[in-house]
């Protein structure tokens, strides 16, 4: 979609159907609109292209009652849903390769406008980075900067009350009325009064484990870099780093004393090279270059929404059945799938499209597919 351009109602009502169908998330998205033109068209392919990918049932196409009902929902909550590619969608989000087509926005939606820094880190904290953590979000926030950070315990909820009232965004793994942790509900409510509260995630919808990885892009997406304070070796703050670097985004991190196993993650972090952060002037004096400066999308990103490719006809059963046996559970990358079978790049990626609504196909990061 062109940028600038805003969706009419009967549009993001068919785009809120297509991204709550099943199998489809934010690279499927791009596919479908990229194929068939629009949202509507999409929709009415969607059982034909499962069925010829190998679904064992029909999948389920999000009805228009059904997305009726979440825009309902989300009107009585405040929400409002902003597309991609609209003026008001993050500039900065909008550049990864999964975005989320649409972003769910409690509070100052010109907020995400602003340059941003994320703050992420342990949830059992201690007070030392506690302190630390409120103290360079509000020094940072008081810098012009957003201070973004996931609403979780410990470490985001004292960058975000250090924001509060300066500039904070909230990403949350759930859906806007399901907030979590029980306990930072008030803290939510501040945020959505002053700042801004954002998901991907359908309204009602209670987060679970591997819905907060999903949210840990979000962050990296939005923000020009990420601050870690405080993180196991295994910490979920240290995908967010992962993704950050990813995104071409700056990665900084606390240091801390290596007798408290809350310090391996950040400790290791600075050892790979992430600039080390004693005061939020570290941070200012690296981002501020870079305030103002356009974001580059990663070479492997899927085409942007053109809503004008001509529709190609479907594989023949032979065609599809031979890219098909060329994937298994090993990674394989797409180019490499297209010289091996010898087809064109476009009958490839329909079949992967029809594998993927299928429930057959593991699309990774990386860009490389493999067959559940």
């Amino acid at each position: 979609m062109s940028a600038g351009v805003r969706l009419t109602d009967e549009q993001r009502l068919d785009w809120l159907r297509l991204i709550r169908s099943e199998n489809v998330g934010p690279r499927t998205f791009r596919a479908l609109l990229n194929r068939f033109g629009g949202a509507r068209a999409a929709l009415a392919a969607l059982p034909d292209l499962a069925r010829r990918g190998g679904a064992v049932r029909p999948v389920h196409v999000t009805t228009s009652a059904e997305a009726e009902r979440e825009l309902a929902t989300a009107r009585r909550h405040g929400v409002v849903f902003v597309a991609l590619g609209e003026p008001d969608y993050p500039a900065a989000l909008q550049a990864i390769d999964d975005a989320p087509p649409l972003l769910g926005v409690r509070g100052r939606i010109d907020l995400l406008a602003q340059p941003a820094v994320g703050i992420v880190g342990a949830r059992n904290a201690s007070a030392a980075g506690l302190m630390i953590a409120e103290r360079l979000a509000r020094e940072l926030a008081e810098a012009g900067f957003a201070i973004v950070s996931g609403l979780a315990r410990g470490i985001d909820g004292a960058a975000h009350r250090g924001s509060l009232g300066r500039g904070t965004i909230a990403v949350v793994a759930g859906g806007q009325d399901r907030p979590y942790p029980p306990e930072h509900i008030d803290l939510l409510e501040a945020i959505a009064r002053d700042g801004a509260v954002v998901s991907e995630m359908p309204m009602g919808w209670v987060p679970r484990g591997r819905d907060f990885p999903r949210r840990n892009r979000i962050i990296s997406g939005l923000v020009l870099g990420v601050v870690v304070v405080e993180a196991a070796r295994r910490s979920g703050s240290l995908i967010t780093a992962r993704r950050a670097l990813e995104h071409g985004r700056e990665v900084f991190a606390v240091p801390g004393s290596p007798l408290d196993p809350r310090n391996e993650g950040t400790n290791d972090l600075l050892k790979q090279g992430a600039t080390l952060v004693t005061a939020a002037a570290d941070v200012v004096a690296a981002l501020e270059p870079m305030v103002g400066r356009d974001f580059e999308r990663p070479l492997d990103e899927p085409a942007p929404i053109t809503l004008s490719l001509p529709l190609e006809l479907p594989p023949d059963g032979r065609t599809r059945d031979g890219i098909t046996a060329l994937l298994g559970p090993t990674p394989v990358a797409v180019d490499d799938l297209i010289r091996w079978s010898g087809a064109a790049p476009a009958t490839v990626q329909i079949t992967l499209l029809e594998l993927e609504l299928a429930g057959r196909l593991d699309r990774q990061r990386s860009g490389r597919v493999a067959l559940l």
